[in-house]
């Protein structure tokens, strides 16, 4: 087949696709593809116009990540190539975006010299999130085509812009109501016949109107003040501040090399692989190839409180039909006027506009009876952690639910199979454990029981997805995968005050290393008697159990946390701001003093050390009992439900950088400390290191 049969020319336009599903991502053999394509047109005399269009109604989801530091990243031509090949165009070159036009596939556009979109379409400089900053002009084209502010606040979040924002900044210059491809002819045409010009970006100066002399400054000082692993960030800044003082060849040249430097760090490796990871994480492994799967249409929630009234609001907020259920009519008026608080909330802050919210309620109906649940294709029980108040509603939805309804529960350690067991349908009944608040936590821990089919697991997973969550899949344990895991963080944390350390050390050591928040500061705002009460039933269970009383002596003083307005920490009156109390560290010196031991001086390499090979150790656990799928689902589920830092790839990830070996010897040091009978190395980790091998 010769190279002109590969796309088409209609009226002196033509029409390239990209075509390499399911994104459309610009891998070696597309970019060789296109590149000879948009050559080929450039000379012909029958084209008087060239119209970029994505197949499978995508434009382009960006650069094929996969190929990044590999061979095929560097095959002819290169991004850069590609990219600022379209500089050299001597016809209309005009992008048809649908979809995404994401990273590179925005880039791509942005070097056109129009661009149509459709109305749903997404627009976004995503690089941030893996690590690194848009390497084939982005930094350079965005600028000059959006004022600097936006420009700078798109990459900076990495966060995707509707086609409506698009339009009304400049980035976008007709929308398509209809057919895309159809009207980007069309707008083609109508440029050719007026004598449209070549609009090459790089020739327009930067937007900086109505900017202020300290904008960049300030910039860089939000930007430093920010999370830790903002330095591609700092880059983005100098890469704008080139924009606007550098000719434009010099200050390509400077952004290739900043990019080129941020792509090979140890950070953006572990966001590329979180990336995939969650991907993964999303596929079951022991299922037969493609399992039929149920439609979830409509959706009923029993537990109008913090958790049942968030799952509801997820459920709204894709468009599901749902029914908030609870037998105490206060406590259902209570869960709907939180609901009704948080959509306003967003409004009021430019979130979602007013019709979004009004829709999204509309979707949430109520009810004081258990009956309602008889239309519905998925109900989630979201009481409280008890178990024969759950196995009670159990009973209830077994009578009352459609056959092939799945029967959810939202409870985060308690045994599923002893739940399902209360039914004559087991096979239906599976975990749903979402993560507060479950409107906002992208992790779901979908638990499967004995008896779960294969199409109840399979639609789950799939109807996660379509809540936006990231789906991981558990078997039952004693809190399934993050929270067993969570219990030997927070032992290691309990111990290391034993041994002298402050709940504020702990903490900024934890913040320093790149934790979201520490465990003291979490357990103030989670409030301190949820774990006090799984303590006890601990321990009823198994009175043999190793642990630190300092937490239940600090819950014994009536410090349950932030509710009560103290608890690890102090509260002033309406702050969240923790603050250090002497009373707290006249506890752990009597506690100390009650247990014989003297407190040492401990660095804050040992605290982490201690808390994260804790992690990772138990997650060897889980994996060697077939808890977990995969190493990378672990990481997953901490580095979306967790706040373990994405930059650090997971517990799992961060034994494999170390060295399962040094980790190991490690933990065969701590074994000589404090409590060391509880350090006891999994059989998978000392395997693994004894062999030179990696969690996989």
């Amino acid at each position: 087949m010769s190279l002109n049969a590969s796309y088409t020319v209609l009226d002196g336009v033509a029409i390239l696709t990209l075509d390499n599903a399911p994104v459309n991502s610009l891998s070696a053999a597309l970019r060789h593809t296109l590149f000879a394509q948009i050559q080929d047109a450039n000379t012909r005399e029958d084209v008087k116009a060239i119209v970029l269009l994505g197949a499978n109604n995508t434009f382009c989801g960006g650069a094929e990540i996969r190929e990044f530091n590999t061979p095929a990243q560097a095959a002819s031509p290169r991004m850069p190539e590609l990219i600022e090949g379209c500089d050299k165009v001597g016809k209309l070159l005009i992008a048809a975006i649908a979809g995404v036009a994401l990273g590179a596939g925005l880039e791509l556009a942005l070097a056109c010299h129009y661009r149509i979109a459709t109305p749903d379409a997404r627009l976004g400089l995503p690089e941030i999130k893996f690590g690194f900053l848009p390497g084939a002009g982005g930094t350079q084209r965005l600028p000059r085509l959006v004022n600097m502010p936006q420009a700078a606040q798109m990459m900076l979040s990495g966060e995707p812009i509707a086609q409506t924002d698009a339009r009304r900044i400049g980035l976008v210059d007709a929308i398509a109501e209809k057919d895309l491809r159809e009207e980007a002819l069309a707008f083609a045409q109508a440029l050719i016949a007026s004598g449209g010009t070549l609009r090459r970006t790089r020739d327009l100066p930067a937007q900086m109107q109505d900017v202020s002399d300290d904008f960049f400054a300030d910039l860089r000082k939000s930007v430093e003040a920010g999370a830790q692993g903002n330095i591609a960030k700092l880059h983005i800044v100098d890469c704008c501040l080139a924009a606007v003082h550098k000719p434009f060849d010099e200050a390509l040249q400077f952004e290739r090399e900043r990019f080129l430097t941020m792509l090979n760090t140890p950070e953006s490796k572990a966001l590329r692989y979180v990336f995939f990871a969650e991907r993964q994480a999303a596929k079951l492994a022991a299922v037969s190839k493609d399992p039929e799967t149920i439609r979830i249409a409509r959706a009923a929630v029993i537990g109008a409180g913090t958790m049942g009234s968030g799952i509801a609001m997820c459920l709204a907020n894709a468009g599901i039909p749902v029914v908030l259920i609870d037998t105490d009519a206060e406590g259902l008026e209570r869960g709907s006027a939180a609901i009704r608080r948080v959509y306003e909330v967003n409004v009021a802050k430019g979130r979602i506009a007013q019709e979004d919210m009004d829709r999204r309620v509309g979707l949430i109906s109520t009810s004081l009876a258990i009956d309602a649940v008889g239309e519905v294709d998925l109900v989630i029980e979201a009481v409280f952690e008890r178990m024969d108040v759950k196995q009670q509603i159990f009973r209830d939805l077994n009578k009352l639910a459609r056959p092939g309804t799945i029967l959810a529960t939202n409870t985060s350690m308690l045994d599923i199979d002893e739940i399902a067991g209360v039914t004559s349908r087991p096979q239906d009944v599976i975990g749903m454990h979402f993560f507060a608040p479950a409107h906002v936590m992208r992790l779901l821990e979908v638990v499967r029981c004995a008896y779960t089919s294969e199409r109840v697991l399979a639609s789950v997973m799939q109807f996660a997805r379509k809540l936006g969550k990231a789906p991981v899949l558990s078997r039952i344990c004693d809190g399934f995968i993050g929270n067993r895991m969570l219990q030997r963080y927070g032992q290691q944390s309990l111990f290391l005050l034993d041994e002298g350390c402050t709940p504020q050390q702990i903490d900024h050591a934890l913040q320093q290393w790149g934790m979201s928040m520490g465990p003291f500061a979490v357990g103030d705002l989670s409030g301190l008697d949820i774990g006090w009460s799984i303590r006890k039933r601990r321990y009823v269970e198994n009175p043999e159990m190793v642990y630190s009383r300092a937490a239940d002596r600090i819950c014994e003083a009536g410090r349950l946390g932030q509710k009560a307005g103290k608890g690890w920490y102090r509260y002033e009156s309406g702050s969240r701001t923790p603050l250090p109390d002497p009373q707290t560290s006249e506890i752990l010196a009597r506690y100390r003093s009650e247990i014989g031991v003297p407190p040492r001086e401990i660095p804050d390499d040992e605290i982490v050390a201690r808390m994260i090979f804790a992690l990772a150790n138990e997650g060897a656990n889980i994996l060697h009992e077939g808890i977990a799928q995969r190493a990378s689902d672990i990481d997953v589920v901490y580095t979306t439900g967790y706040g373990f830092p994405a930059s650090r790839g997971g517990p799992m990830y961060y034994a494999n950088e170390i060295g399962l070996d040094k980790v190991l010897a490690a933990m065969e040091t701590f074994q000589r400390g404090y409590q060391g009978s509880q350090w006891q190395p999994s059989p998978l980790l000392t395997s693994l290191a004894r062999q030179g091998r990696l969690f996989s």
